[in-house]
């Protein structure tokens, strides 16, 4: 199997069919995203621990959702505070993850603080692609544990071969990307918030835009 060409409106638009009968019907998807390659699922339970086994990771570790604008967050019934209005309406879409108290979603999408972590990705074929799923996408990035994000399709079909072969993973080729840093992650489930991970957003940034409502 080949990975699918990603990269055109016009490539995109063709394959959302296929892509979104295989992550309904329970398969893992790789998909390129503004930072690094990601690997995904829906949200729902049972696909979300195959995400966990194909990725190795350990109990316990959450992934984040990944949203096409942020209606469909609120859908979930995430709610968000003042501080993640001030960030979401500076930095969304954009690589800014937040996280977030609520939602009707499993628990095994919470971290240690009771959130979910979630994120209005500004990559436009995947933002195309969770619109036309018409739910949110889990994220992780494209790796095996210990090892840095793939570079490109040919690493992921290379590293998850077996899943790949056996029809569970399909993968979406939108090119090589740069050495581009994992998005920023604020916890927004206190207040004030608090930064867990700086990334593509500096935390300078953040405060610019916020001011005392950022972390």
């Amino acid at each position: 199997m080949t990975p699918i060409a990603f990269a055109s409106p016009g490539e995109i638009e063709a394959c959302l069919p296929r892509v979104v009968e295989h992550l309904l019907s329970g398969g893992l998807l790789a998909y390129p995203t503004e930072t690094v390659y990601g690997l995904g699922s829906t949200a729902r339970v049972d696909d979300v621990r195959s995400l966990g086994r194909l990725k190795g990771r350990r109990p316990g570790k959450p992934f984040l959702l990944l949203v096409s604008d942020r209606q469909m967050a609120e859908a979930q019934g995430l709610a968000f505070s003042d501080g993640a209005n001030a960030l979401a309406r500076a930095f969304w879409p954009g690589p800014l993850t937040l996280v977030l108290q609520g939602g009707r979603l499993p628990d095994d999408l919470r971290g240690p603080e009771g959130g979910i972590a979630v994120r209005w990705t500004s990559h436009r074929g995947i933002a195309r692609l969770v619109a036309a799923l018409g739910q949110p996408l889990t994220s992780t990035s494209a790796n095996l544990p210990g090892q840095p994000p793939a570079p490109g399709a040919d690493a992921i079909m290379r590293d998850f071969a077996a899943a790949v072969k056996q029809g569970q993973l399909l993968v979406l080729d939108g090119g090589v990307l740069g050495n581009s840093p994992s998005s920023t992650i604020v916890d927004c489930t206190q207040s004030p918030p608090r930064l867990v991970r700086e990334g593509a957003i500096t935390l300078a940034e953040l405060r610019r835009a916020a001011g005392a409502l950022a972390p």
